[in-house]
């Protein structure tokens, strides 16, 4: 049994609260106060938002300190289009081993997806579309490959509520694509029409929101824009100087 280091032990906890948006973008870590939490140092809390950092959940600036990172306009745009190819080349390789039984598991999530529609929940809806997609990528063989698709996905896990906030009529499209994307696998489709399901369905996503914007006509930095940060995000303080490095 693999015994955890502390700082795995702190990269996996701060992560879990990002993940699940305890921590919002723009959250001052303070390492002092994590270290408190979970009864040790800061230097393995020091390690862990290092790591962090590296994979792009984090940021670090001088006299701010770290803080949960905020996705720009941009880096959205980037992330969107590589998982859009590296999910969708995980859904085709992982294909061939999903059985009736992944297929009922991922209809059932749907189902709830669905059912979730008329009192819109966009924190749920899309918990419940990360499960659903996991399901099919998964079994995927190629372990870098599902790297980097759970890279993806954690990066766009600060902007994803968001998304289908200001595009919520994304959602009702979302799962009858999910639905035909189920077909092409029970069909046993060429893994070329699987890859290309499962992208053309993330990027529509990406679709909508870059034509809410030039429907609004304020791209995101600009006055007037609409912030894809969360509205709970709170005021940075001082940073927290056992940080600076």
């Amino acid at each position: 049994m693999t015994t955890l280091s502390k700082a795995q032990i702190a990269h996996r906890w701060i992560g879990e609260r990002i993940n699940d948006g305890r921590y919002v973008p723009g959250f001052r870590l303070v390492l002092g106060q994590i270290a408190k939490e979970l009864d040790m140092s800061v230097v393995p809390v020091r390690e862990a938002i290092r790591l962090l950092e590296a994979e792009g959940l984090v940021t670090f600036e001088r006299n701010i300190g770290a803080q949960v990172a905020m996705l720009e306009e941009i880096e959205y745009l980037h992330t969107m289009q590589t998982l859009s190819i590296v999910e969708g080349a995980a859904t085709a390789l992982s294909a061939p081993f999903l059985t009736a039984e992944h297929i009922a598991r991922a209809r059932a999530v749907n189902a709830q997806m669905i059912a979730c529609l008329d009192n819109f929940n966009p924190h749920r809806f899309t918990e419940l579309n990360l499960e659903f997609h996991a399901i099919l990528f998964e079994e995927c063989p190629n372990p870098h490959i599902l790297d980097l698709v759970h890279r993806g996905w954690n990066r766009m896990n600060v902007l994803r509520d968001s998304t289908f906030s200001f595009v919520p009529g994304r959602s009702h499209a979302s799962v009858l694509e999910h639905e035909e994307l189920l077909r092409l696998i029970e069909a046993r489709a060429s893994a070329l029409q699987i890859e290309l399901g499962a992208r053309a369905h993330r990027t529509a996503t990406l679709d909508a929101m870059l034509a809410y914007q030039a429907e609004h006509k304020h791209p995101l930095g600009e006055p007037g824009a609409v912030s894809l940060q969360s509205d709970r995000t709170p005021a940075v303080t001082d940073a927290d100087p056992a940080l600076a490095y």
